[in-house]
């Protein structure tokens, strides 16, 4: 009779350990596959498949498999936040990450928090995200708008100081906060010296895009700042040079990406001046190692150069794993304390998640797109960008002090 209990408890240990090495862990990731930022989505999908593939090469998350489970927002708040309620209370997912606008960031992430799990925000650049609208559960890896206009600024006061500026804006959380950023880094918060034109988001058209840069026209700026991103940047900057833009004034848009310079083309792209976290040339120029391995496991799997927007998906993924393994568990408040104040280097120099606010410091990188003749050399047509300044990402973010005030004009407690 022991025999067979004892032969019994055996196998029941046995089912129960298949049973944990089947387990796997599910990744949500909420991003969009239809909409003005699919481009973007594509990107950040392409490079998150790569680094659960790599991951489970190489054993897993604590020995388990890796499990992505994808959703399309296409560009909605309100599909991204059921998305991920969805993900968490059907699929079981232990984490989620994504989206390719503020928006849809900011209402994700909120269901996260009230459902318990973690939510990594990827092109998500608007100061809310992890300002007056951050929480304990919000990470995000990409710079802010703060950051990426304090490093902007910084540069064009340098190289163009007392022009005056003409602001072309898409009228939603992302340009209106980016906007507010750019006129205090470059000292042209005055409206009536340094005008602007607000585009309609998400539904701004050819004639919008038209309309506004032919009040840019008339004025008498010499630097036209696009404060746009995705489709309606690329069909702005087209419109721009149709209308002969280049030669008057200095176009600056304030986050840049490869694929909206494939979109745009290397003849009208020449000479803008943006910013970025990370293109695929700045590891060459940089010597970032892991960064170059990087481009060229994404290169040979897909046939495309990685973009920022790749990097970030990318990096997530990886960084999710790292900070479980430190824990030992999926559980999110341990995870949230592993990953609090955590340094660490992967396709770059050193990044850091701030324990007050959970925004990822890193190095934030002023570009300026070369000329075709120099693009085209590349073998995929895509080397666009060199590095003509940099800023740390610790000089970058808001002060302690800023990050509360702004919390505090939001009616937000100071702390997460």
């Amino acid at each position: 009779m022991k025999r067979r209990v004892s032969l019994l408890a055996g196998f029941i240990l046995l089912l129960c350990s298949f049973s944990l090495l089947a387990d796997t862990i599910k990744l949500g990731f909420n991003y969009p596959q239809s909409g003005r930022y699919k481009d973007l989505g594509l990107q950040q999908r392409l490079a998150a498949f790569l680094a659960v593939e790599e991951i489970n090469q190489a054993g897993g998350i604590l020995g388990k498999d890796v499990e992505l489970l994808i959703r399309n927002t296409a560009g909605s708040p309100e599909r991204g936040a059921a998305n991920t309620d969805e993900l968490i209370r059907k699929e079981k997912v232990d984490m989620l990450f994504g989206g390719a606008s503020s928006a849809v960031a900011i209402a994700s992430g909120k269901v996260a928090k009230d459902l318990d799990r973690l939510y990594f925000g990827t092109t998500t650049s608007a100061n809310a995200t992890t300002g007056s609208e951050g929480h304990d559960h919000m990470f995000r890896e990409y710079p802010n708008a703060w950051m990426t206009a304090k490093a902007l600024g910084s540069y064009l006061t340098k190289t163009f100081d007392d022009s005056k500026y003409f602001y072309v804006t898409a009228d939603y959380t992302w340009g209106l906060s980016s906007e507010a950023s750019i006129r205090n880094f470059t000292n042209t918060t005055d409206k009536q010296v340094h005008p602007h034109a607000l585009t309609p988001f998400p539904r701004a058209f050819i004639k919008d895009f038209k309309k506004a840069l032919e009040a840019a026209e008339a004025s008498d700026a010499e630097i036209l700042v696009l404060v746009l991103y995705g489709d309606d940047l690329v069909r702005a900057l087209k419109v721009a040079h149709d209308m002969g833009l280049k030669d008057k004034l200095k176009i600056v848009i304030p986050n840049i990406s490869l694929g909206i310079a494939l979109n745009v083309g290397a003849s009208i792209m020449e000479g803008v001046i943006s910013t970025t976290p990370w293109e695929w040339m700045i590891p060459y120029q940089l010597d970032f190692e892991r960064g170059q391995q990087f481009v060229e496991a994404f290169t040979k799997k897909y046939e495309v150069r990685p973009t920022s927007t790749a990097a970030t998906a990318y990096g997530i993924v990886y960084q999710y794993k790292d900070a479980v393994e430190r824990a030992g568990t999926t559980n999110t408040q341990d995870l949230i304390k592993a990953l609090e104040g955590h340094e660490y280097s992967l396709l770059k120099d050193t990044q850091q998640w701030r324990a007050l606010d959970h925004q990822n410091l890193q190095t934030i990188y002023v570009v300026r797109s070369k000329s075709r003749e120099q693009v085209v050399k590349d073998s995929l047509r895509s080397d666009f960008f060199e590095v003509v300044g940099s800023l740390d990402g610790g000089q970058a973010v808001q002060t302690p002090t800023e990050w509360r005030a702004e919390r505090a004009a939001a009616g937000k407690p100071p702390s997460l």
